[in-house]
């Protein structure tokens, strides 16, 4: 007779449920898997042998074989331990063969019997839950799965553990969700001195979750205003704190079993390769951008990075989603992030300083700058110039609103967008507005009207640029408690779209 025991493999942030077979029949003492293993699965059958010796329980001299099903499913990962050695004991009737059909289960096994944590406790705690199975897990995975709160949560920290609680000796004890962590950061936007405009860019992008380009000469400030953008962000809401950590648990980044409530703030290097940054690899794993999901994505040095990983942002930038495609597999990941990017104006980054240029002038400016395509140009909302700060000036007293009261205007902006998009099914935030809903909701009044039709004819924006200004303006209509999008409004968004980048490396 066969016994039954199910895991999950997982297809992104999809956990699709596996059925574990095991059959113990007469034929030469062996040991296999099948169903299209990796080598971490296909070394499970050692991990599992020594497991069980440890525990003083012998293997028959029989044959036994693990079929992992459906047989055309990689299966991937040490997680696959756990369910191979339930479904084992199962059929060797050390534990009730129902029971641990009730149960999905995933952990790494020691060779002393102990289960090590492994990543993807929340996705497959969700998939149990929808299956109407209880999860069993590693003691140290227990708190994250059991945020899902739908289905019962097993941790146990060795095998011996699971064969007492299954055998009615000692019961595993109830496992309560982490702890929520939320930490805005120390960084205050009263650390930057000057930079007003700047400032001002960065509070109308957490606001609308525009994307936003800063340009200027090295030293001027623009990492450390990009470092200061998570203190005027508003927490994720239950929802996206979920959608977040999925992502963050299958790339092991979930600490202790607690979700965080701040907005992932990610910055890869710019000599990331382009599967580092959008997804893949073995596994096809999600990238930054999708680990950046419902938060920021910082781009330092933006024309340094190579031109085809630039070119990878455009489709997820618009989609909120990037496929990554692979001989062996196609995944979708949710990828729907802000992102901030920062750049010299050229090679030297002394471009408009005379004493300092180099003797391309101007021609370097445009080589370096033409390194960002015009459609990529385009997907930047809010184009800011970043100019140098005097040391004379690092003297003078902290200007501005600090973060606190920057992130509570952000903050009622965002629940006016969250009342505004209730009934809307995939909308959150003004810069996911499109087609009808936009034009219902950031229509300006007649002078915005007139204003933003001189200048789409006078710069020739382009459809989506001239959108782009659209949500812009409705962000800072918001930010300004009004419902109607007035001329002051399209005016500001019209002065952070225009001023391109090539305007500022000829300036």
């Amino acid at each position: 007779m066969v016994a039954l025991a199910y895991t999950v493999a997982f297809e992104g942030v999809e956990a699709r449920i596996v059925q574990v077979q095991c059959a113990i029949t007469p034929g030469l003492p062996s040991f296999s898997i099948v169903g299209l293993p990796d080598k971490a699965v296909s070394e499970a059958r050692e991990r599992v042998r020594s497991a069980l010796s440890a525990l003083s329980i012998a293997l028959p001299s029989k044959r036994i074989t693990i079929n992992l099903s459906p047989a055309d499913l990689p299966k991937e990962g040490s997680h696959f331990d756990l369910p191979v050695a339930m479904a084992l004991l199962a059929a060797l009737d050390i534990v009730p063969r129902e029971d641990i059909e009730q149960t999905v289960a995933l952990g790494e096994l020691s060779l002393d019997g102990s289960i090590i944590p492994v990543m993807g406790a929340l996705p497959a705690a969700m998939a149990a839950a929808q299956e109407d199975r209880a999860l069993l897990c590693p003691q140290a995975c227990g708190a994250e799965a059991a945020w899902v709160g739908a289905t019962q949560v097993l941790a146990a920290p060795s095998l011996t553990a699971i064969i007492q609680h299954f055998t009615g000796q000692s019961p595993l004890p109830d496992i309560a969700p982490g702890e929520v962590h939320h930490d805005p950061g120390q960084r205050d936007l009263h650390d930057v001195k000057g930079q007003e405009r700047a400032k001002r860019a960065l509070e109308i992008a957490a606001a609308g979750r525009h994307h936003i380009l800063m340009t200027g000469p090295p030293g001027s400030g623009k990492s450390m205003l990009a470092a200061r953008l998570p203190g005027i962000l508003p927490p994720l809401s239950p929802a996206e704190a979920l959608e977040t950590s999925m992502i963050h648990s299958l790339s092991g980044l979930l600490g202790e079993g607690g979700i965080s409530r701040s907005r992932p703030f990610r910055e890869p290097h710019h000599t990331a390769s382009m599967a580092a940054i959008v997804g893949g690899g073995k596994g096809a794993k999600p990238g930054e951008i999708s680990l950046a999901h419902n938060g920021v994505l910082f781009m330092d040095e933006f024309p340094e990075f190579p031109r085809a990983v630039l070119e990878t942002l455009r489709q997820p930038i618009e989609t909120g989603e990037i496929v990554v495609s692979r001989a062996n597999a196609h995944v979708r990941y949710p990828s729907r992030f802000m992102l901030v990017a920062a750049a010299n104006p050229c090679k030297c980054g002394y471009f408009s300083d005379p004493a300092r240029a180099c003797a391309r002038v101007p021609a370097c400016g445009d080589d370096y700058m033409g390194r960002i395509s015009g459609p990529l140009m385009d997907r930047f909302d809010l184009r800011v110039d970043v100019p140098s700060v005097s040391f004379s000036d690092l003297d003078l007293p902290q200007s501005g609103d600090p973060s606190s009261v920057v992130a509570k205007r952000v903050r009622d902006a965002r629940d006016i967008q969250a009342r505004r998009f209730a009934d809307k099914d995939g909308l959150r935030v003004n810069s996911d507005a499109e087609g009808k809903v936009l034009e219902r909701i950031a229509t300006p009044d007649q002078a915005g009207k007139a204003l933003l039709v001189r200048v789409a004819q006078r710069f020739k924006l382009s459809a989506r640029g001239y959108h782009r200004v659209l949500r812009v303006a409705r962000t800072i209509a918001d930010l300004d408690g009004k419902d109607q999008v007035l001329e002051p409004h399209v005016a500001e968004a019209v002065s952070f779209r225009i001023n391109d980048q090539k305007e500022v490396v000829r300036r």
